[in-house]
């Protein structure tokens, strides 16, 4: 079996941070999303990877290469993101007559893919679709079951009257037969390949589509609150680990990385991760913060945020859930006169 990770497309939805980086690459408890999808692959034996890059493929190539994976992980361009299903259409050679799965890598699994890829191995199901129960399904695609519910009936996306609270996931494991109904069908109102009409067409046309069921937390990392959440759920799991000698006071479950320096007038309290060469000075980081590589804090309070690689904090009160870029500069200013002075790209979000 193969896998297909997707990490191409825009990330509209969390602009500005798009605007300079890919979003499968914002990092999440200081580990960019797309690594925890490479990650699923290989616990679940499946060492030969294809990711799907787009505009930003130079940016999201260096990054999965800075680390050596235990896969063979090659990179297929699909220029412009033209849908789901047409990621499987370009990536055909790639995919030759293998099973795969397709793992969309803006996705955060807790339990991983090793149960599922199982199930899909051992049924004669053509595709098998993992899906989630949500609280609000008129917000997902969402899986009608047949009448002994084990296999899949009909997909709808986001439906006005939902015929069930399970919502696809993400990620679907796909027999060849997957390329045929590719070919079959026609773009969407958005002018894509959706890769619903795709296993639509498999039920449509006699083929098994089965499904198998989440049961731990899953997070879609589309939106800045949905970044925040799974930030939060990934610190929850995380062990104390301190790299380094500190008289701070260190409350709970903190991770400290190698070289960074945080004086004796600093409390941390965990869950929370602070990054290599960080430098935290006379400050507060508070609960569910990550705190990247390179990143200085000082006379600042800090709660429930992603503060990524190279950022400068100085002075700035107090900084709740909040998603603060790389290397952005934050200071108080000391001159006349005064009041705040910004600098802010197109889409930026402040509360003053």
């Amino acid at each position: 079996m193969k896998a297909l990770i997707l990490s191409g497309g825009y990330g509209t939805r969390l602009r500005p941070l798009t605007y300079s980086q890919q979003k499968q690459l914002i990092p999440v408890a200081n580990k960019p999303v797309l690594f925890y999808a490479i990650e699923d692959v290989i616990e679940a034996g499946i060492h030969e990877i294809g990711i799907i890059v787009g505009p930003n493929k130079e940016q999201v190539i260096e990054t999965v290469k800075s680390v050596d994976w235990d896969a063979n992980i090659e990179f297929i361009y699909q220029g412009e993101p033209k849908g789901l299903a047409h990621a499987i259409l370009v990536a055909r050679d790639y995919l030759g007559n293998d099973d795969f799965v397709m793992y969309l890598g803006d996705n955060i699994l807790r339990e991983g893919i090793v149960r599922h890829k199982e199930h899909f191995e051992k049924s004669d199901y053509d595709a098998s679709i993992l899906l989630c129960e949500v609280p609000n399904p008129q917000q997902f695609g969402v899986a009608e079951l047949s009448e002994d519910g084990k296999t899949i009936k009909r997909l709808i996306e986001k439906p006005k009257h939902p015929p069930s609270n399970l919502a696809l996931v993400g990620i679907y494991f796909f027999r060849p037969i997957i390329h045929e109904a590719v070919r079959h069908i026609k773009p969407s109102w958005r002018n894509e390949l959706e890769i619903t009409d795709a296993i639509q067409w498999l039920i449509d046309n006699g083929y098994k589509v089965g499904w198998t069921k989440v049961t731990g937390w899953w997070k879609d990392t589309g939106k800045p609150e949905d970044l925040l959440e799974a930030n939060r759920l990934v610190l929850d799991e995380i062990e104390r680990e301190i790299k380094v000698e500190t008289r701070a006071k260190i409350i709970g479950r903190v991770k400290i990385e190698e070289g960074a320096k945080i004086d004796e007038n600093t409390i941390i309290k965990g869950p929370a991760v602070i990054g290599r060469n960080a430098v935290i000075r006379n400050a507060y980081i508070g609960p569910y913060t990550s705190v990247g590589n390179n990143v200085v804090i000082e006379d600042t309070e800090v709660e429930d945020s992603i503060i990524m690689d190279g950022s400068v904090i100085i002075g700035a009160g107090r900084i709740i859930e909040s998603i603060i870029g790389k290397e952005v500069r934050i200071v108080r200013g000391d001159g006349h006169p005064l009041g705040r002075r910004l600098i802010v790209g197109d889409k930026s979000q402040l509360t003053l």
